[in-house]
C-alpha cells in the first residue's frame, strides 16, 4: 500500500479544498471516465464516480473496478457507453445494473436510488433518488465519496459526509446512525471488520469508531438474517489481508465470532493446575495466521511457492502469484481440536494428544456450516490441519529418511505449503527456543529436498498396480492384493527397497509366494 502518497494527497486536498485546484489530477486521466462524461451529457443525465475506485485514488493505489452512479438510468448510460467503445453490456434488471469491460478496466452502472429496509430483510426496498440520497445508502464515510463527471465540475469531490478526514484519520464511520446502518444491512458489521483489517498497514491502523463498535455490539445478533454464504465471503476477504489477525480480534471483541465460528472462541483462555498453565490457544492461532500471510508473502515475492492444478487430466504448475485462502483457513483452524483434547497429566503436565485428528473431523462440519465448498479445497484444509504436527515432530526427533519419505507421500504436493505452517506455528516467549526449533527446522527442509530429489516420493506411484498382480497370478479383485500392494508401497517408504519396478517384483513375488500364490505366467 502506498500509504505516504495517499497520506499526502489526502493532506494535499484538505489543505486546498476551497480552491479550485487539480488535486484529483490523474485520478480521471483514463479515457473511459471521458467517455462516459460524454455519453452522460448527450443523455442529460449527471454521472458520478463513486466508492472504493474514490477512496483507493487518495490511499495512492487507483484500482480496475470502477463503480458509476447515475441521476437517471445507470442501464441506459451503461448502454450508450458500450455503443460508443464497442463492448458488450451485462445488464442486471432485477437489480438496476449494468457492467461493461474496456481495457481490462471493470465499470458497473448504477442508477442513484434510495432505499428503506424490512425488519426481517437486508434486501432493499428502491426507489429512484439523488446522488444525495446514494451517498446516504452507503456503508462508510470512505466509501460514500465522488468524483463528478459533468464538464463543469469534472474531478470535483463531493464528500458530504466527510469522508476524507476518516481516511486520514484511519476511521470507519458510517454516514448515518450505525444502528440503522448496521440493523437495516447487518453484513455491513462485518465489512466494518473487514476494512478495517484491510486498510490496516505498518505505519498505522484503521479503526471502528467506538460508538460505531458498540453498535455492532447491540445488533450482533441481526447476522441471523444473512445467508451463511455472504458471512463466508466476508471472512474470506479478511483471511487474505496482511494481517488478518486484526480482523479476528474484531469479531471476538464484537462478539460476531461466537455466532460465525464458535469453536475459535473455545480456544479463549488458559487454566493452571499446581502453578502450571497452558498457552493461550486463540492469541497463538492468531499469531500463527499472521506468520503464515507475512510468509506466504515473502515466497510470492521471491517467486517460491507453486500450485498445482489439473488441466485436460494433466498436472499443470504455476507460480503463486496471489494468497491461499485455504492455506490461511488450514492456519485459522490448526488448532481448532485442541479444546476437546485437553488433559493435565501430573508427570507431562497440559497434553492436547491427537488434537490434529479430531480438528481435521472437524473441517468437513465447519465447512459445511458456513455452506463452504466441500470439493478438494476443503480437502485440502483438512489434510493440512491432520498432518501439522507431523514436521515438528521431525525437527525435536531424529531425522530419519523413513520419516520424511512417509511425510513426503503423505503431503505430496502440498509439502511446501505444509512446511510453510509448520514453520508459522513455532512460537514461543523464549526466543532461543524458537531459534533453536527453526534452525532444526532448516535442516528437515534439507532431508526433504535429498529424499525427494533421490526418491521423488512427493508424486508417489505405486510401481506394482492391481492389474499388474491379477494378471501375474491370475486372480481376480481380492483382498491379498490390496494386502500386497500395500506391502511394497511400505517397503519403498521404508527405504527397503528403492523405487522402482524391478526391486517392487522381486520383492511382490516373494511375499505373494508366502501367501500361497503361485505366478501363472
Amino acid at each position: 500500500m502506498k500509504t505516504w502518497s495517499g497520506l499526502h494527497r489526502i493532506n494535499r486536498f484538505n489543505r486546498f479544498k476551497r480552491l479550485k485546484m487539480t488535486v484529483t489530477q490523474g485520478f480521471l486521466d483514463g479515457k473511459i471516465f471521458q467517455i462516459i462524461s460524454d455519453a452522460a451529457e448527450r443523455q442529460g443525465v449527471r454521472a458520478f464516480v463513486i466508492g472504493g475506485y474514490v477512496r483507493d485514488c487518495f490511499l495512492g493505489r487507483p484500482g480496475k473496478d470502477i463503480d458509476v452512479v447515475v441521476e437517471g438510468s445507470g442501464i441506459g448510460l451503461a448502454e450508450a457507453v458500450g455503443e460508443a467503445v464497442h463492448s458488450k453490456v451485462s445488464v442486471f434488471r432485477n437489480f438496476g445494473t449494468a457492467m461493461l469491460k474496456y481495457k481490462g478496466i471493470e465499470v458497473e452502472f448504477v442508477g442513484a436510488r434510495k432505499e428503506s429496509y424490512r425488519r426481517d430483510s437486508r434486501k432493499p426496498i428502491v426507489e429512484d433518488g439523488t446522488l444525495e440520497d446514494d451517498q446516504c445508502r452507503r456503508d462508510f464515510t470512505i466509501n460514500a465519496m465522488a468524483f463528478s463527471l459533468q464538464k463543469e465540475d469534472y474531478g470535483a469531490l463531493v464528500d458530504p459526509f466527510g469522508g476524507i478526514r476518516d481516511l486520514a484519520a484511519g476511521i470507519i464511520r458510517t454516514p448515518l446512525d450505525p444502528d440503522t446502518t448496521y440493523s437495516d444491512d447487518p453484513l455491513r458489521m462485518i465489512r466494518a471488520i473487514r476494512f478495517a483489517t484491510r486498510l490496516s498497514g505498518p505505519d498505522r491502523q484503521f479503526r471502528i469508531v467506538p460508538e460505531s463498535l458498540e453498535s455492532i455490539k447491540r445488533n450482533r445478533d441481526r447476522l441471523s438474517i444473512l445467508s451463511r454464504e455472504r458471512i463466508a465471503d466476508e471472512l474470506d476477504k479478511i483471511l487474505v489481508c496482511s494481517r488478518p489477525s486484526i480482523g479476528f480480534r474484531l469479531l471476538d471483541e464484537t462478539g460476531l465470532l461466537e455466532l460465525i465460528l464458535p469453536q475459535l472462541c473455545k480456544l479463549k483462555g488458559t487454566e493452571s493446575v499446581d502453578g502450571h498453565g497452558h498457552k493461550e490457544n486463540f492469541s497463538h492461532t492468531l499469531e500463527v495466521l499472521d506468520n503464515v500471510a507475512a510468509a506466504e508473502a515473502d515466497s510470492i515475492a521471491g517467486g517460491m511457492l507453486n500450485d498445482y492444478f489439473m488441466e485436460d487430466g494433466v498436472e499443470t504448475v504455476r507460480i503463486r502469484t496471489e494468497p491461499n485462502l485455504w492455506l490461511r483457513w488450514a492456519a485459522l483452524l490448526h488448532d481448532i481440536g485442541k479444546p476437546a483434547t485437553k488433559r493435565y497429566d501430573k508427570a507431562a503436565g497440559w497434553t492436547f494428544h491427537g488434537h490434529e485428528v479430531v480438528g481435521a473431523r472437524m473441517v468437513p462440519k465447519i465447512f459445511k456450516s458456513l455452506k463452504m465448498p466441500l470439493n478438494e479445497k476443503m480437502k485440502y484444509v483438512e489434510k493440512l490441519v491432520l498432518l501439522h504436527l507431523r514436521p515438528i515432530a521431525l525437527v525435536t526427533e531424529e531425522v530419519t529418511d523413513s520419516a520424511v519419505r512417509r511425510l513426503l507421500f503423505d503431503a505430496g504436493n502440498d509439502i511446501d505449503d505444509l512446511m510453510l505452517l509448520c514453520n508459522a506455528d513455532i512460537t514461543s516467549k523464549n526466543p532461543r527456543k524458537v531459534e533453536r526449533l527453526r534452525q532444526n527446522f532448516i535442516l528437515v527442509r534439507q532431508k526433504l529436498a535429498e529424499v525427494e530429489a533421490k526418491d521423488a516420493i512427493r508424486n508417489f506411484k505405486n510401481p506394482i498396480t492391481g492389474e499388474y498382480i491379477m494378471d501375474l497370478y491370475g486372480i481376480p479383485p481380492c483382498r491379498e492384493i490390496g494386502e500386497l500392494k500395500d506391502f511394497v508401497k511400505n517397503a519403498i517408504l521404508d527405504g527397503v527397497i528403492g523405487n522402482n519396478f524391478d526391486e517392487a517384483d522381486v520383492l511382490l513375488r516373494k511375499k505373494a509366494a508366502e501367501m500361497g500364490l503361485n505366478p501363472v505366467k
